[in-house]
């Protein structure tokens, strides 16, 4: 089945680059658990006069049956070590992932 993926822009322009990017990591969010009925993805540019750190905001919201819902976000940072937005992403559906497998191991002890 394929999975419901919304993505939503702020801040910034519709990349369709990103958008594949997207679509393909929470593909692969199928193969941690497979009873996801819904993944929401805002990538937002809150501050577009950066000089250091991410400029990027990532967050990541999945409904899993039977009434779980899971958030993941790669946030702005303040050092110095700036982000493309590509790993922002990256980052992002890789915390959904462990939330993801910490919540299916939860599930079958119970």
């Amino acid at each position: 089945m394929q999975l419901p993926v919304e993505i939503s822009y702020r801040g910034l322009e519709k990349n369709d680059e990103i958008e594949a990017l997207v679509r393909e990591k929470a593909a692969r969010l199928n193969k941690f658990c497979d009873h996801i009925n819904r993944c929401d993805v805002v990538i937002e540019q809150p501050n577009h006069n950066h000089k250091k750190g991410n400029p990027f905001r990532v967050r990541i919201d999945v409904t899993v049956a039977p009434g779980h819902e899971l958030v993941a976000e790669d946030n702005e940072t303040d050092d110095d070590s700036f982000q493309p937005l590509q790993r922002a992403v990256h980052d992002a559906f890789k915390t959904m992932e462990r939330q993801l497998r910490q919540l299916v191991e939860k599930q079958r002890r119970e």
